[in-house]
């Protein structure tokens, strides 16, 4: 048989970092490595040098080639599996750290990167690459019902540059990456294990949605009038007019957990806020959960709507879930490990003005959605749940598109196509235009 290079040979696994390019910069050491999950589509070595040709006169074509910026791309899908996707997914969003835990609770205006350490079997030997400063520009998250297939989650991520280990040799050798441009010996750490849970599918997944929310709850600051209030998908948090969390009378050290039995209601939650030193909590008409109040940030004083009623999307054949951060490379010079100096497209990122859609194909059932993109009204709350594994909060989405053909002799297909935008009335309430607990 011939040995050609075949994919079910290659294996990826990942660290985080802790500032853009950590590992390749060494701000971070090499460490523990986590299981990336499903492997759908991988490349660990798309580099474009993005080479022009020079002109000249008197030439049939042009002489000279000059290599410019190095670009480096890394295709990622993969299947939800294990734990990895949600560090994933969720350093796409922005993790951010709440109750001694890191969450995607809104979006964050930071690039927060993995490394990359991929692994492949040749004939007798094995090759390492390394990638620092993957950065997720884009995820689709998706969902197909009519075959129940895996989850998965498509990655457009670009990184700061990669490397192979020079010499092949044995598994653990292939992982030393020294001497080159970036470096970073993960010859001395464990490969994780394969997660024991089965993949998530898309039965394992609830989509749930709200037309209307009509009844409010308002939370005062008796003293501090430019006091304010961010809800997540989580976490109900209380902040000063000085930009610093009331830790000291607000909840647990400035924040109530709304899956919390104690605090879960609005009924219950009203008594334990207005107990609060400074603080009075007044619920009005409002019941329910305090799950579905509109995730967002809001003045002292102001309205947080809750969402009427949580309905289950009906007869989903596929969903689409879009986080697209719009990310802004920066080319520059960068000196390596080796002190070679190279022009890296991705020398640093900044991050731009993220989109969040979410688009949904279903057996048409009614003109609920169609009212509601005439009327352009929004769908205040819809709701991605997965079970044990979390779930993720899309707050104040417009319809931007519908569409539900007739066909002779099929069902009618109804897309659309929704646009997330976060509630509130107070600095970035958009932030929480996506919120996971995850």
């Amino acid at each position: 048989m011939a040995d050609v290079r075949q994919a079910q040979r290659v294996n990826a696994y990942f660290q985080t970092e802790t500032v853009y390019a950590g590992v390749g910069k060494t701000t971070d050491s090499p460490g523990a490595l986590s299981h990336i999950g499903l492997l759908d589509t991988f490349d660990p070595r798309m580099l474009d040098h993005q080479y022009a040709a020079v002109s000249t006169i008197g030439y049939s074509v042009a002489p000279h080639i000059l290599k410019g910026a190095t670009k480096v791309t890394v295709p990622l899908k993969i299947g939800m599996w294990g734990d990895g996707w949600k560090t994933l997914l969720g350093r796409c969003i922005g993790h951010t750290t709440i109750d001694s835990a890191v969450r995607p609770a809104f979006l964050t205006n930071d690039i927060q990167t993995i490394a990359i350490v991929a692994e492949e079997k040749l004939a007798t030997t094995w090759q390492g690459s390394l990638a620092s400063g993957v950065a997720f520009n884009k995820a689709e998250l998706e969902l197909d019902f009519t075959t129940n297939a895996p989850a998965t989650i498509n990655f457009d991520a670009t990184a700061y540059y990669v490397v192979d280990e020079a010499t092949a040799g044995t598994r653990t050798a292939a992982r030393t990456f020294a001497g080159d441009f970036i470096t970073g010996d993960y010859s001395g750490q464990t490969l994780p294990s394969e997660p024991t849970t089965d993949p998530i599918l898309p039965a394992d997944v609830t989509i749930q949605y709200a037309t209307a929310a009509t009844n409010g709850v308002t939370i005062t600051h008796g003293s501090d009038t430019n006091a304010y209030y961010e809800v997540g998908e989580k976490y109900l948090l209380a902040y000063l007019g000085t930009g610093a969390l009331d830790t000291s009378n607000f909840g647990t050290s400035g924040f109530y957990d709304l899956t919390n039995g104690s605090y879960n209601t609005i009924a219950n939650i009203n008594g334990d806020i207005d107990t609060d030193t400074n603080y009075t909590f007044a619920e009005g008409s409002a019941s329910g959960n305090t799950v579905n109040l509109l995730k967002g940030i809001y003045k002292n004083g102001s309205t947080i709507k809750l969402a009427d009623s949580m309905t289950d999307w009906p007869y989903v054949k596929t969903a689409k879930l879009t986080i697209d951060n719009q990310h802004i490379p920066l080319p520059g010079a960068a000196t390596g490990e080796d002190s070679t100096k190279k022009i890296l497209e991705y020398a640093d990122v900044a991050r731009g003005e993220s989109i969040i859609t979410l688009e949904i194909t279903s057996t048409a059932k009614d003109e609920t959605f169609y009212d509601q993109m005439v009327t352009g009204t929004s769908l205040p709350l819809v709701r991605l749940d997965f079970g044990t594994n979390g779930s993720i909060a899309l707050t104040n989405g417009r319809i931007m598109s519908r569409t539900a053909g007739y066909a002779a002799g099929t069902e009618v297909a109804e897309t659309v196509t929704m646009q997330f935008y976060g509630a509130g009335d107070f600095t970035n309430y958009s932030k929480y235009a996506i919120s996971g607990d995850f």
